[in-house]
């Protein structure tokens, strides 16, 4: 009797652990390719060596042109993040998803802090006009350093029939070993706010798409502002 449990107990256990890194590994490469999660992004060059990576992705029916807009005004105080603002409110971040360009939110230069709440955030590391915003940093504990480094690239990649591919990859270097029991259960988090962030974008892409590569807005001169072709 006491065998059988002991070999029950284990095949529960083995079909459990199955389950969880097979579950982490579909998380961490949801909606990429096997060549978009290896190949590399920019800002895979900040940090030399990553303890854990996540790729995920997501197409956009429309141009690079126009979903850049929404990706460049990133931020907390600005477009937020286009996920779930209830949720990342709860714990103070004070976040509002915009639901429209904002000319004053488009100029973001490498050295400029993208929030994620009021007092926390990441500075923009790397920076290539409507294509790649690469931040960079960490998030301290009370008075102490950050104990682990990380960037975060949101990359835009032309695909077919006028698509765009969004691909967000987050890349975490581990400064003390205990960062790991921080970082790798927020993964869980991530992902579930990041696959949200990647509709959120493609949705509002899609719904201001025009034809032509034309970014719809209600206000024309708003259009001119942001140097995106209004006919």
């Amino acid at each position: 009797m006491r065998s059988r449990y002991v070999v029950g107990l284990s095949a529960i256990a083995g079909v459990t652990a199955a389950y969880i890194l097979a579950a982490r590994s579909r998380q961490l490469r949801w909606g990429a390719t096997d060549e978009e999660s290896e190949g590399p992004l920019p800002g895979d060059d900040l940090i030399e060596k990553a303890d854990i990576t996540a790729t995920r992705a997501i197409t956009i029916r429309a141009s690079a042109a126009q979903v850049w807009p929404w990706i460049v005004q990133l931020g907390q105080g600005r477009g937020g993040f286009y996920s779930y603002d209830f949720l990342e409110n709860l714990v103070g971040c004070d976040i509002h998803s915009a639901d429209r360009v904002v000319p004053e939110w488009q100029d973001v230069g490498v050295g400029d802090e993208v929030r994620f709440a009021p007092e926390v955030g990441l500075a923009v590391a790397c920076l290539e006009q409507g294509r790649s915003l690469v931040l960079r940093g960490g998030v301290p504990i009370g008075n102490r350093e950050p104990s682990y480094d990380s960037t975060w690239s949101f990359v835009l990649r032309d695909g077919p029939d006028k698509t765009t591919r969004l691909l967000v990859r987050e890349r975490y270097a581990y400064k003390r070993p205990w960062a790991r029991l921080i970082v790798e259960p927020t993964e869980v988090l991530s992902f579930v706010m990041s696959q949200k962030m990647l509709r959120g974008v493609k949705e509002r892409a899609e719904r201001t798409a025009g034809p032509d590569g034309h970014l719809v807005t209600k206000d024309l001169a708003c259009g001119r502002r942001l140097g995106v072709r209004t006919g």
